[in-house]
């Protein structure tokens, strides 16, 4: 009886071993770990860094970046990579006066996202 429990319960940890093996990227995914705003005024242009820790961007990145003003969406951007394993940042014009309120989500292609806000300044 104790031998059958004891193979049975190696069985188990093996299949969770073989699963995470077979789908490693599932156990890897996550949200990202942050998402940078600054905004420049006179260019109108919105930077938007991101950190990401992926060791392969190619298959676990950012798969959108979606912007909102003043709660409308304005732009929703679309990847099929992340140029980085980390850190990367990507840049939009988006016209804005001071007083408006910018918001930006992050969204990973396996799991999670972030948003982030800015109030434009003069």
């Amino acid at each position: 009886m104790k031998r059958l429990k004891n193979s049975q319960m190696l069985i188990g940890i093996l299949t969770v071993f073989a699963v995470c093996f077979m789908y490693p990227q599932t156990s890897l995914a996550h949200s990202p770990n942050d998402v940078k705003l600054s905004y420049d005024s006179q260019s109108q242009m919105l930077d938007v860094t991101i950190t990401h820790k992926s060791p392969f961007p190619s298959t676990h990145y950012i798969k959108s970046v979606e912007i909102k003003k003043n709660g409308s969406v304005v732009s929703t951007d679309k990847y099929e990579n992340q140029p980085d394993q980390a850190t990367y940042t990507y840049s939009y014009k988006v016209p804005a006066t001071a007083g408006e309120t910018l918001e930006v989500k992050a969204s990973c292609n396996l799991y999670g996202s972030k948003t982030t806000n800015l109030t434009v300044e003069k």
